[in-house]
């Protein structure tokens, strides 16, 4: 990794460079922001993002549906311990109130991002409704990667500034011929 004077190897392998090392031979401009179990491949649709989808759309279609199973069985837990029609009805009513509540809301921030404040004080409600969270990553993998709509609005207008910036000034400014 490095010699007997202390200067860094930088032979094939390493790479030792810094996040802006990395730009500057990348090319400049913004960079995609990476999506949860597809990086950046929704940016061109490459790297398996296909199947990636598909894995998506059954892996949290399976996650629901064995929630689903799991929650039952705590169902039948309550049930059994006897605690009356009234407690029965309490719980169904809140799970699927929160589930809903937390589908709508995961599927708003696919559009657009949530303020951190109100994500925080639904923190619990979207816990109880996690069953809605996970439907909505299967129904929106149909379409696209879940996000990737928002992530492709915001890297556009990203890359649009950063082509303003670039385009604005050309040439040295010293050269610049004066009207007298």
């Amino acid at each position: 990794m490095s010699d007997e004077t202390g200067t860094p190897d930088t032979s094939a392998g390493s790479t030792g460079g810094t996040a802006q090392d990395d730009s500057a031979v990348q090319g400049s401009g913004p960079r995609p922001e990476p999506l949860r179990f597809f990086g950046t491949s929704w940016v061109d649709h490459d790297n398996g993002y296909a199947a990636r989808r598909a894995g998506a759309a059954v892996g949290s279609l399976v996650a629901a549906v064995v929630s689903c199973l799991v929650l039952r069985f705590a169902f039948d837990g309550v049930r059994i311990a006897g605690t009356g029609s009234f407690v029965t009805v309490l719980i169904v009513a809140m799970f699927a109130i929160c589930s809903a509540l937390a589908f709508r809301n995961t599927w708003e921030g696919f559009g657009k991002r949530h303020d951190p404040q109100r994500q925080a004080s639904l923190r619990g409600l979207l816990a109880i409704g996690f069953v809605g969270s996970l439907l909505a990553y299967f129904f929106r993998s149909f379409t696209e990667a879940p996000g990737e709509k928002l992530h492709r609005e915001e890297y556009e207008r990203a890359r649009e500034a950063h082509a303003r910036r670039a385009t604005r000034r050309t040439g040295n400014p010293s050269k610049k011929k004066r009207p007298r």
